[in-house]
């Protein structure tokens, strides 16, 4: 899948002196992606790549499943303040890279993953940097953790909200949770099928999740281990969570702390999976995802620049 994607250097830029936001493109087939370069003013101090989490998530963090209030554009503001220029991209198939959706069925995360690696060096050259930094929000910290393996390109990693089990794992433990027991044996080995790298039959009432279009993708997704991949990456790591994150909870940054003593992590108190601070209640927790007007937890922006700028 690599090979689908082109050369990715473009023109050097130098060190930024005023502040400004522009369209840039990455060069893939079958068109180009694109995303959003924010310059501080002054010098740019270092650069990062912003991976936005699953689903139909734009550049900006928002998605037309109800996350309207701009999360990640936030983020990039801030971190613009601070001397750090970030590019915050729109996935392959969604927003301005809509056109370069692929058949669902041709598929994979590891697709998600080339492109983040070749963002990670179009955001060095664009801001004359030596290596880019991979900013992960929930899924999108597994697509980072995947591009920053070997990759020279890549500064280290800041991780927020991450998942720190197996996708499958967790997949299961909702299908455990919420399905009739009828229903269970046959999801269940479905799951195992997928996670054996097979393809699965379609089960009445769970095509949303079994459709054949779709397996693909789950086989090359299913088995990534978030755990493992932390405990081997070898640069610098700031691992991010909000204590009232409901949607994946804090426990799964302390697992991948466990497995990785040396990275750095920091709890926001208070905030949820999209980093506001919000009540635990689920319908207080959830309005906050489509509000605009909330800013960050006013402990993120801090935490992530001050980590990057003392690690680079």
């Amino acid at each position: 899948m690599l090979s689908l994607l082109l050369a990715t250097a473009l023109a050097v830029w130098p060190n930024q002196t005023t502040a400004g936001s522009a369209e840039i493109e990455l060069p893939s087939q079958p068109v180009p992606l694109h995303g959003t370069l924010l310059t501080p003013e002054g010098a740019t101090r270092a650069a990062a790549v912003i991976i936005p989490g699953s689903g139909p998530t734009d550049r900006d963090g928002n998605s037309p499943l109800g996350v309207t209030g701009g999360v990640l554009r936030q983020l990039a503001e801030g971190l613009a303040e601070r001397g750090v220029a970030t590019v915050r991209i729109d996935k392959r198939g969604i927003a301005g890279s809509a056109a370069a959706g692929f058949d669902e069925a041709k598929l994979t995360f590891d697709i998600y993953v080339a492109d983040a690696r070749a963002w990670a060096e179009t955001a060095a050259t664009r801001t004359g940097q030596p290596c880019a930094w991979l900013i992960g929000h929930s899924e999108g910290a597994l697509v980072a953790e995947l591009a920053a393996a070997d990759n020279p390109s890549v500064c280290g990693l800041v991780l927020l909200s991450p998942v720190g089990r197996k996708a499958g794992d967790e997949i299961r433990a909702q299908l455990n949770t919420a399905l009739p027991e009828a229903m269970k044996p046959a999801a269940l080995a479905a799951l195992d099928d997928l996670e054996g790298g097979r393809t699965t039959a379609n089960i009445p009432g769970l095509e949303a999740l079994f459709r054949p279009s779709v397996q693909p993708y789950l086989i090359s997704y299913l088995t990534k281990d978030p755990v493992a991949l932390v405990a081997a990456y070898d640069g610098p790591i700031l691992l991010g969570h909000g204590s009232h994150d409901i949607q994946v909870t804090p426990d799964n940054t302390d697992r991948l702390a466990a497995a990785q003593p040396n990275a750095v992590k920091v709890i926001f108190e208070g905030a949820n999976h999209v980093l506001r601070q919000a009540p635990m209640d689920r319908a207080g927790n959830m309005a906050t995802y489509g509000n605009a007007s909330i800013p960050l937890d006013p402990a993120v922006v801090p935490a992530v620049a001050d980590f990057i700028l003392k690690a680079r």
